[in-house]
This record gives C-alpha cells, structure tokens and sequence, in this order.
C-alpha cells in the first residue's frame, strides 16, 4: 500500500523546485496564459488519474494585479489628492456641525476608508447620461452618504443652506441622511442603506439592461452597474443571494466593489479569519472574475525584495482582528507584529517605525484602484468583484481610526480634528478649528476646473436622477377591456386571476404598448394560468433555448428566448422582485418606461420581500405587483403558511403603494386601466397593488358609471331602495355578503343594500385627508370622505367582511356615519375547503347574516330572539372556539 503524506509537507524540495523552475520558464517565454493553461490541464489529468486534490477558489494574501502589469493612472495626481483631501474634511465637517446642536448622528468612519475609491470613479470610469453614452449605474454605501454630499458641494451643486442642514429635512433646506430618491429626485438613483438590497437590486439591475438589449428596446453595450458595500454587509443573505446568477448569465457589466475595512457595526467582521480571501473563494466560484486590491504602492518595494514569499506567507496568516489592531497602534507594534522571524526583521531592518508605519492599504491607493477599475471597465463576459482592503476611519486617529467604536463616531475631539486637518493639508486656521468649517475651492481655481472638466468629459455630474421619460405611451381607454365590462356568459365561471390574465392579453395585443410590457413570474406560471405566455411571447434567456424542450409538442410548451418577454425566476421571490423595480424605474434609469406586472403567491409577497417593497416606493416605481390566490379562506387546502389574509396592511403601509382587492373583472380592468393613465400618463410616481383569487364565480356587468368610484375604493353595487342595513365587501367574501343579503330578504324580511369597497387602504387615505383638511380649516365648508358621500345620511347598520384580518376594513370606521361591524379572518390561516374555512374565521354568509341582525337588534330596530333564532336556523355552534385564539 502506497504511503500517505501530508499534502502540506514537502517531502523533496529539490523535484519542487525543478518543478517550479520548469513553470518559471514557461511564464517567462510562453506568458502567463500558457503557465495557466498548462497548470488546468496538469490539474485536470491529476483529478482523473484519482488525485484528489480539494478545490481552492483562494489566491494568496496579494493584489490580483502586478506591478508589472499595472497600467498608469491619467490625470494630475496632486490635484486628484487635493480634491480628495476636501472632500474627505467636508464629509467630516457636515456630520460635526450637525450634530454641534442636534442629535441627527450621522456617519464619518465608513466614507473616510472609502474616499480613493469614490474619487477615482468619479474621475476617470462613471458616465453620467449624454448624447453619446447612456450613462453607468452606482449603488453608493449609503453610510457614505455625506462624501458624496462633499463632492456635490465643491461642484456648486449642492448649497452651503443644504449641507448645514444634513439629516434635518423637515423645514424644506436639508439634505437627506442616506440615499433617498423620494427626498432628492433629482440627485439619488437607488436606495441602499438597508444593507443588503443594493447589492441585489445591482445585479438585477445588470441583467436588465441586458433584457432591454436583447428584446431591441435600447442599446445598453458598455454600460456598467457599480455596487458599493462594506464587507460587514455582506453577512445579509440578499447581498451574496444571487451572485450565483450573476456568474451564470455573464453579466460583464456587472462591478462590485466591496470595501473591506475588516469592520462592521460593533467590531470585527471576521476577527479569526480573513473576509477578503472568504469571499474571494465565494465569488471566484459563483464565475465572477475577482481583483483583490489589498496592498498599496508602499509596499511594492518589500515584496521585490522578498525572494522567497516569506512575506507573502506571512501576511496571510495574519487574522482581520489583528489587521484592524495593528492599525490602532503605531509602527513598532506593525515592526513586531507582521515581520516577526529573523528573515522577516531582515526585510525592514533599514526601515524607520515611521516608515513600516506608512505603508498603505489598496484602497487607499489611487494606483492600485484605478487599475483595478480598469480591468473592470474593460471586462466583458463575467461579472467583476473588487476587494478593496482599507482603514475604517482614516485619518480620524484617537476619535476613530480602526477602533470599535468608529461607525457611531458622530463627534471629535479637538486634537484629532487638528491632526485630521494637518494630515490632509486643509486650510483652516486653528481658532476656526471648533466650528469646523466647510472649505471650497475658488471659482476658477485648478482643483475645480479639473473636477468639472473630469465631469464633463464622463457626460456630466453624477449622481443624477431623471424625474420623468421623453417616452409618451398611449395608454388604451377603459373600452379596450370590454369583454371584462360585461357580464360573463350564462354558466361561465372565472377566477379574477382568470380576469387578470385575460387583461393582460388584450394589452399585449394593443400595438402601442405591447413591446413596454414585462411579465414577470416566480417559478408559479401555471398556478396562475400563464403558461400560455410561454408560447406566445417566450420566456428571455440570453442563450436562448439550446435544448429541445419535454413538452415540446404541446401547444403551450415550454419555450426560452433571447428576445423573449417573460422574465421567470425560478422560485425566488427576492430576485423577481428586483426584476420588477429595475423594469418599474427603467423610465429614469434608461429614458424607457416598461409596464411591469409582476405576479406572484400574495402570501409571499409584502411579508417576504416587504423590505424591497419598501425601497421601490423609494425609487418612485411605477408599475404593478399582483398578489395571486389572496385571501386567508378562497386558497383552500394550502395551510397556515400560504393562506394570505393581510398583505394589504404591509401594502398599505407604503405612502405611493395603491392597493386593492377586487371581486369582479371589471373592477380589475377599472383599476389597471386608471393606474397605467396615472403612471404613465401623467407619470406619478405610484405603485399599484392588487390582490386575485382563484375562485371560479359569475361576474356581472359593471354598473353604469361606477368607474370613478370603484378608482376611490368603494361603490353602490346595488339598492333595495329601503334598506334597513347595508351590507359590504371586497374580494372574493362579497360573494358571501350578495348571499347574506339574499337571507335576510327571505328569511327574515330585512331588505339590504350591497356595497363593493375594493379598496379599504384608498379610502382610509381619503378619509385621513378629508379630516386633515377639517382640522386646519374650521371655519370653511367641511370636506366630505367618500365613505360618506357614497353612504350617505342613512343611519342603517354597516356590516362588512372581508377575507383579510379585521385591521384592513377598520381603517374606516371613523368615516362610517353608522353603527359599524367588522367580520374578518383574524387567525392563522389553515388546510380545509372553502366553505369549512369560512365558516371557521366567521365569514360566510350565515355569519354575516347573523352579524346584520344583531346590528339591527342593538339599534333596537328588531327583538334580540330573531338573532337567536337565526344563530339555530344556520346551525352556528355557540361555543365554537374564537378562530384568533386556535
């Protein structure tokens, strides 16, 4: 039996270094190319020759890049560094003097590692839109916000009104804390400071443009999309979810730059280990091509003069915590820390503590970032990672350099700030030094003209933010949707999910809109009757379908396409859902408007992705998100955990999010007619919001001139011309209330009239409104909600039900000029039949039959024993458990 040794022991140096020689002559006559390709195929023939030799994604503890190969960076670089000096003292000055009487916080530590990476882009790689270029796309840190505030000031483009009032935004002169497009259309793109989600929406974003390519809608080759993060935010399963997908479908226009200043919030991100070589092996094995920038040029000269990698070797088995120490001492503590061998002294032995101590992190270089943007600019076939190794709180010393406590560092002390302004040459006079005023360069100076003409050449001052589209869609009236209008045939049943799905072909169809449209379903097409899409306008792959498809002959067989239509996303709601916000912004990031429709399980929706939700009403989306088998009772059979009986609380805690829960295809075709005029129209930056269900029913025809209404939420559906309660609902449930109606007529003699309120969210905001107006003018004629204008002075009863929690409905009960009873499906959701489930929560018609007579018994209207009766003639158990508590 063969020996067994130890892979890391070298058992015969002199065949490792005939070996390695033999590699040196390669690479010194064949290139490095030929060392690689023969080092693969020597890798490849030891695999299948049963050597097992454990897959490594990680390269050593250097910069991907050598010096050798590093191309010169243009430009001036004394002015570059002056630029960036400013930029870093105003970043700090703003947080300062906020805080000087306030306690708006603020951020200064995660800009100040940061500020070489920011300047180079925006100096020499981050187009802005032009005539000639479409312009990139940067996700900013959002903690690094007051750097970017810093450089748009210096430009002029930002007030010294505006600066002095960061974090206070209320009086109408402030700027925002973090990225917030809904407080500065005019300057922020994306939202990113719920960490995680810029990453995501990065990517996402990338494989739109590639999309929009493929299906001729707009050109987008040598675009990029720049996402920004620390290295702590990386611990969010959104920020590393979908890198896999971004390495399988190529996206070259892809760049992250992660900043690894080895901290995050409390302290060390990887204190034991190493976050820059752990997710190099994560992205290098999702197929992204990954640029370490850890050293600057300071240390160039050690590493020549290490001939055997000693030094290499032993930067690699220091651990982050101690990166970040180090950094909190001095040079002698760096001298006896990293070079602690004989060989290793020997290295720096004719080196001053003061210069071990000035060696530079990469991401401090401008050298070593601007080659590695470089190689990122020119990438085209892989998504490009940057992992630059930096210093949280450069240049803040004893207040915040490298200490734990940097990232909630809002103040400093008067020493450090003295040194902060000698390290970077500010000139501000030391009486001034407690105010810490903002610095600008003269009109006319070189440091401005070259940041302009930097900018100028790049197509203009970024960030920026388009507001509205040069596109003007024809939006097709209510009567393109008339087959919806109408009542269904005689005996034909559908699903307001069928309904949906009807109305979505007819826009398909429709010549001046048709190629705006972007479908987008999880991995649920045929849950929802959309498999006929995949025939019809196939589903996008940049590959097409280079497979012959299971179904293929069938009619509705399974097709993909590099100019398809339909995005699909496999079950990943997260990703579909950025897919959506790049679609739903598209008209200010690409001067296109697109007309999402994203479809999903509304179970999975708001409470799954609420936080994305969140951020696309931040970005000013327009476009529609479409809750599939809503309701706790109508997706029988499912459980607890798919049962939905309240997305509309999460959607209605959205300000810009429009919400409905419609009953009949009419109300359906009302409501996406209306919202696509308000979106793309009159361009508002709205969302829409609404709910179908798979339940098969008759729908009647609309009644006439009932559009405006069922837009403000509610509306007459039908009068008895003498009603003694009035009865409403939404969804699918207002098939029980029409039912209710129909038992107290006949069993009871109790004429009702029937109210359809598809929208309980737009009529609480109206109601809202109409007090708010009230409130500041006493003494003009009072505004009147909708809820009593549609109501009226009858003092008849209101009952409702609704297949969502009682929450949703009771929004509205200031409004209601009436006695007002809520029935709702409070409780976990559970597997049963529908008629079972509604009958459980307390819903169903005999429910609510019961609930009207009891209203009408407490109004003193009928005897208190006709309820009784009733609760024996439906056979409704008196001690049946409280669906809330079971």
């Amino acid at each position: 039996m063969a020996a067994q040794h130890n892979v890391g022991v070298d058992i015969d140096t002199q065949e490792t270094q005939e070996w390695l020689d033999a590699l040196g002559g390669v690479i010194e006559n064949g290139g490095s190319q030929r060392a690689a390709y023969l080092i693969d195929q020597t890798i490849s023939y030891a695999r299948t020759h049963g050597v097992h030799q454990p897959f490594s994604a990680q390269t050593p503890y250097i910069n991907t890049i050598p010096v050798d190969q590093q191309p010169r960076i243009p430009g001036d670089q004394d002015i570059e560094h002056r630029i960036r000096a400013y930029v870093r003292w105003n970043a700090m000055a703003m947080v300062l003097r906020a805080n000087k009487d306030t306690n708006v916080g603020g951020h200064i530590g995660s800009f100040q590692s940061s500020a070489t990476l920011y300047e180079v882009g925006y100096n020499h790689f981050w187009h802005a839109p032009s005539a000639t270029h479409g312009g990139d796309l940067v996700f900013s840190q959002g903690h690094c916000s007051p750097g970017i505030y810093s450089r748009a000031y210096l430009l002029g483009r930002l007030s010294d009104v505006q600066v002095d009032s960061f974090r206070q935004e209320v009086d109408g002169n402030g700027i925002s804390s973090y990225p917030h497009p809904w407080l500065m259309p005019d300057f922020w793109q994306f939202p990113t400071v719920s960490m995680g989600l810029g990453p995501i929406m990065a990517i996402y974003q990338a494989r739109f443009m590639k999309y929009i390519q493929d299906r001729g809608l707009q050109q987008t080759e040598g675009r990029k999309v720049w996402a920004f993060l620390g290295d702590g935010e990386t611990d969010e399963p959104e920020s590393l979810g979908a890198i896999g997908m971004a390495g399988r479908e190529r996206l070259g226009n892809l760049v992250f730059v992660i900043n690894c200043n080895l901290q995050r919030l409390d302290g060390p991100v990887r204190g034991n280990g190493s976050i820059i070589q752990e997710l190099e092996s994560e992205f290098r094995g999702s197929g992204w091509n990954v640029i370490k920038v850890i050293w600057g040029t300071k240390w160039d000269a050690l590493f020549a003069r290490d001939k055997k990698g000693i030094l290499m070797q032993r930067l690699g088995q220091i651990v982050d915590g101690e990166y970040q120490t180090m950094k909190s001492k001095n040079g002698a503590y760096v001298r006896k820390t990293v070079f602690n061998t004989p060989e290793l002294e020997a290295l720096v032995a004719d080196w001053s503590d003061d210069d071990i101590w000035d060696l530079n992190r990469g991401g401090h270089d401008p050298h070593k970032i601007y080659a590695a943007f470089k190689e990122a600019q020119d990438a085209t076939d892989m998504p490009t990672l940057i992992l630059a190794k930096t210093v949280k709180g450069y240049g803040m010393g004893a207040s915040g350099e490298a200490q734990n406590t940097v990232h909630q560092q809002k103040k400093m002390a008067i020493e450090d700030i003295r040194a902060f302004r000698d390290r970077f040459e500010i000139p501000v006079k030391d009486e001034d030094l407690e105010k810490t005023p903002l610095v600008k360069f003269e009109e006319g100076s070189k440091e401005l003209e070259y940041m302009r003409a930097r900018r100028q050449e790049l197509g203009g001052y970024l960030p920026q933010r388009r507001r509205k589209t040069d596109v003007e869609l024809v939006i097709p009236p209510l009567s393109a949707f008339e087959p919806l209008l109408k009542e269904t045939a005689e005996g034909r049943e559908i699903s307001t999910t069928m309904a949906f799905v009807r109305m979505l072909n007819i826009l398909l169809k429709d010549k001046n809109i048709n190629k705006y449209i972007v479908p987008i379903v999880p991995d649920e097409s045929r849950t929802f009757g959309m498999e006929g899409l995949f025939r019809q306008l196939g589903i996008w792959n940049q590959d097409g379908q280079t497979y012959t498809p299971q179904d293929h002959d069938q009619l509705m067989f399974y097709k993909e396409s590099k100019t398809g239509q339909v995005l699909q996303e496999g079950i990943n709601e997260a990703g579909a859902m950025c897919d959506w916000i790049a679609a739903a912004t598209s008209y200010s990031t690409h001067n296109l408007p697109m007309i999402p429709f994203y479809i999903f399980y509304s179970m999975f929706g708001f409470q799954r992705i609420g936080d994305l939700c969140w951020a696309a009403g931040d970005m000013r989306s327009r476009g529609f998100l479409v809750g599939g088998t809503a309701g706790r009772t109508t997706l029988n059979g499912e459980g607890l955990q798919h049962e939905d009986g309240h997305s509309h609380l999460w959607s209605g805690a959205i300000p810009n999010c429009v919400s409905y829960d419609p009953t009949f295809a009419y109300e359906v075709a009302v409501v996406v007619q209306d919202g696509m005029r308000r979106m793309y129209q009159e361009q508002e930056d709205v969302y829409y919001y609404l709910t179908v269900m798979n339940e098969n029913y008759a729908h009647p025809a609309m009644p006439e001139g009932a559009e405006q209404d069922i837009i403000k939420g509610l509306y007459a559906f039908r009068k008895s011309g003498n009603a003694q309660v009035r009865l409403m609902g939404s969804g699918t449930i207002f098939n029980e209330v029409m039912e209710a109606a129909t038992l107290l007529k006949v069993d009871w003699n109790v004429d009702a009239d029937l109210y359809a309120a598809p929208s309980f969210v737009e009529l609480s905001r109206d109601g809202i409104a109409a007090e708010r107006q009230n409130l500041l003018n006493p003494t003009a004629a009072r505004t009147v909600s909708h809820v009593e204008k549609i109501l009226g002075d009858s003092k008849a009863p209101v009952v409702v039900a609704t297949d969502y929690v009682r929450a949703l409905p009771e929004q509205i009960r200031a409004f209601v000029p009436a006695r007002y009873t809520v029935l709702g499906t409070d409780g976990f959701g559970r597997s049963d039949t529908r008629e079972k489930l509604r009958h459980f929560f307390e819903v169903n018609r005999y429910w609510v039959t019961v609930a009207a007579l009891k209203s009408l018994a407490d109004e003193g209207t009928i005897s208190s024993e006709i309820v009784a009766q009733a609760i024996a003639k439906y056979n409704l158990d008196v001690t049946k458990p409280n669906p809330m508590t079971v």
